[in-house]
């Protein structure tokens, strides 16, 4: 049983990978239509994001075929769950993206307005994390998953900081109200990217060492593992 098994582990876990840095590329797109007010590259993403869902679909019924004919137990069930939630994860950054992309295209309609520096750190941040978390992923590495975890309080402590320094622009300068709203509907979708980012960096600490970590903080730090 187990012989037959694997090929369907290593090719759902390539899926994934798959799915990944079809994840990262098109969240990298979503931000270069903003920087570079390209309504063209908005568009794209939209074609794109199709095939992150499509692979969401494929994992879907490769992981119900799994647990239907080879009824799996222990560290391989494990594996099977923990793809099946990462891809849910991975599907989210990719519609995160869209709405990044819808951004860019009502930024690009209208009259241009300085970027606050603060955006662009926030998506570094934001895409760093989504990096990382993949590479522990790929490394089944907890170490560097652990650090996406603990990263994610100052990607939310950046969004808030530029959301109210946009808030701070409109009174200054209400003739931008329109180009700010999508500002922070942008900054806002990076942070839940970072946060897709840091629930994929909880599922390789489960995969790698069987130890539930998501909602450990609010919980006192407890964590549950085998």
């Amino acid at each position: 049983m187990k012989r037959t098994l694997d090929p369907v582990l290593e090719d759902l876990r390539e899926r994934a990978l798959r799915m990944g840095s079809l994840a990262e590329a098109i969240l990298a797109k979503a931000l270069r239509a903003v920087w570079e007010r390209d309504p063209k590259l908005a568009e794209q993403v939209r074609e794109d994001d199709l095939a992150i869902d499509r692979l969401d679909v494929e994992i879907d019924e490769e992981v119900i075929e799994a647990l239907a004919l080879h009824q799996p137990v222990a560290d391989d069930l494990r594996r099977i769950l923990a793809v099946r939630t990462m891809s849910g994860d991975l599907e989210r950054v990719g519609d995160l993206a869209r709405n990044i992309a819808k951004s860019a295209e009502r930024l690009a309609s209208r009259p241009e307005i300085p970027l606050p520096p603060r955006l662009q750190e926030l998506a570094d941040q934001t895409s760093r994390a989504l990096g990382a978390a993949l590479d522990s992923f790929s490394h089944q590495d907890a170490v560097r998953a652990q650090a996406v975890i603990d990263a994610d309080d100052a990607i939310d402590e950046a969004e808030d900081q530029l959301i109210r320094e946009l808030i701070t622009e409109t009174g200054i300068h209400p003739e931008w109200v329109a180009q700010e709203v999508d500002l922070v509907l942008i900054a806002k979708n990076l942070e839940r990217v970072g946060d897709h980012a840091t629930n994929l960096a909880e599922e390789v600490i489960f995969l790698a060492e069987a130890r539930i970590v998501r909602h450990a903080a609010k919980l006192g730090g407890t964590a549950s593992g085998g």
